[in-house]
């Protein structure tokens, strides 16, 4: 069952939050008006999803996001009234999966949960298991055990880099164009679109490129799409 934590100062919000999904079947709700309850819930229960306001009383959404992501990989999705470009970029980088401006209607929030717990759980079923992992020269991906070592080095991934990441490992020198990338990973639900990938291609190069200014890995095919090329030991 799918358990959810809302994260935000607004107690009416979350009430109101909380009403909408108990409407539509989620009995698993927990709520934290701070970054450092938001915290403590996560050390204490696994979650499939959480809801996060980039204003918070005692520290930056953006900078508790980092945070989350250190302990857990599942899908984060903003919920701020912050709404410029750079602010959704921002989210993307940090690690959030989508990005939700106020104000909102409470039942546009609850279809953007359901779509990105139906996208992970279509995600983990359809996934091929043949190999429960991928060693590409100094690239080693453990699918299983969700880590990615680059030299030997454990690198830490957010769960749609990780996700993008192995569905190249799963398809190497084939070449995916950005919206199919897109709707592979992150279906139609989510913001940004092709800048959305780009984001997530341009971090995974930082992580696995030996220079990312010259990618030899993820590399670009002009007008047709990205293609991962195995890398090859140093």
């Amino acid at each position: 069952m799918d358990r959810l934590l809302l994260v935000d100062d607004e107690e009416g919000l979350l009430e109101m939050l909380s009403t909408a999904l108990k409407m539509e079947g989620f009995n698993m709700i927990d709520t934290a008006n701070t970054g450092k309850q938001a915290l403590n819930q996560v050390a204490h229960h696994e979650y499939s999803l959480i809801v996060l306001d980039v204003m918070l009383p005692d520290t930056d959404g953006y900078i508790l996001c980092g945070k989350l992501r250190e302990v857990t990989h599942c899908p984060i999705l903003f919920l701020t009234a912050r709404s410029t470009d750079l602010d959704m970029l921002t989210g993307l980088n940090v690690g959030g999966d989508d990005y939700i401006t106020k104000p909102f209607k409470p039942l546009e929030v609850v279809a953007r949960i359901k779509a990105k717990l139906r996208r992970e759980e279509m995600y983990r079923q359809s996934a091929p298991e043949i190999l429960s992992s991928y060693r590409y020269g100094y690239l080693v991906l453990e699918k299983e055990k969700a880590q990615l070592f680059v030299r030997g080095q454990e690198i830490t991934c957010t769960a749609k880099e990780f996700q993008l990441l192995t569905f190249f490992c799963e398809n190497p020198n084939y070449i995916f164009s950005l919206e199919k990338l897109y709707e592979r990973i992150w279906g139609l639900d989510s913001v940004g679109h092709a800048n959305t990938v780009m984001v997530y291609i341009n971090r995974l190069r930082k992580k696995i490129e030996v220079d990312p200014n010259s990618p030899q890995v993820l590399i670009n095919i002009r007008g047709l799409g990205y293609k991962f090329i195995p890398p090859k030991d140093e």
